[in-house]
């Protein structure tokens, strides 16, 4: 195995504690990667029940092939390849669509945020504030999840798991402008509800 860049020296260490058998060494690096798990693999699937299974499997798949694993990339990118292909295979599957427009899926409870990330509007410290915020951000939501899938999936990549435009390519195979094409388009269709919502001109 290749030494590791300085950058990837947690991974490194994370990743010789897992193959050397060290206790709780796997459940460390499933409660690191866990979340860019569930928001790939929920993103694209839209469904808790496959997408709870489907995580399952991408971890099976981390720890049967770790030691592949050669630190050419961050541990997270690795994983989060593994995760979207899993996802897509389902998809393949299930003859589900990656790109059209999907039905509605409320996961409020569980991809909080998209407020922040998206560059909200900050508001006063007051309650009507604080309330107007808190509707903008359920609405950010529900339009997220009426994205098409790999809209919807980029932009919680980058805005919410704050990966890089060249990590989103390396997790997705993508080219580096078809990502920002996808982000440039599904932006500009949040700013758009939400003007109509708040009764503004888009």
């Amino acid at each position: 195995m290749t030494d590791a860049p300085p950058a990837y020296s947690d991974d490194r260490a994370l990743v010789n504690a897992v193959l050397s058998g060290r206790s709780g060494a796997f459940e460390r690096l499933v409660r690191e990667h866990q979340t860019l798990c569930w928001h790939i693999v929920l993103k694209l699937v839209r469904d808790r029940g496959d997408a709870e299974d489907l995580c399952q499997e991408t971890f099976l798949r981390v720890h049967r092939y770790l030691d592949q694993y050669r630190f050419d990339s961050a541990l997270r990118t690795w994983i989060g390849r593994i995760a979207y292909s899993v996802a897509l295979r389902h998809l393949e599957r299930r003859r589900l669509p990656l790109a059209d427009e999907p039905a509605f899926v409320d996961d409020a409870d569980g991809d909080g945020g998209y407020g922040e990330a998206l560059d909200r509007i900050p508001g006063d410290d007051d309650p009507q504030a604080r309330s107007e915020q808190t509707q903008i951000d359920a609405l950010l939501r529900r339009q997220m999840d009426r994205l098409p899938p790999i809209q919807s999936l980029l932009l919680t990549l980058y805005h919410l798991d704050e990966l890089t435009i060249p990590e989103i390519s390396a997790t997705t195979g993508l080219p580096s402008g078809t990502i920002k094409s996808h982000l440039f388009r599904a932006r500009a269709r949040l700013r758009d509800a939400l003007a109509t919502a708040l009764g503004e001109a888009p």
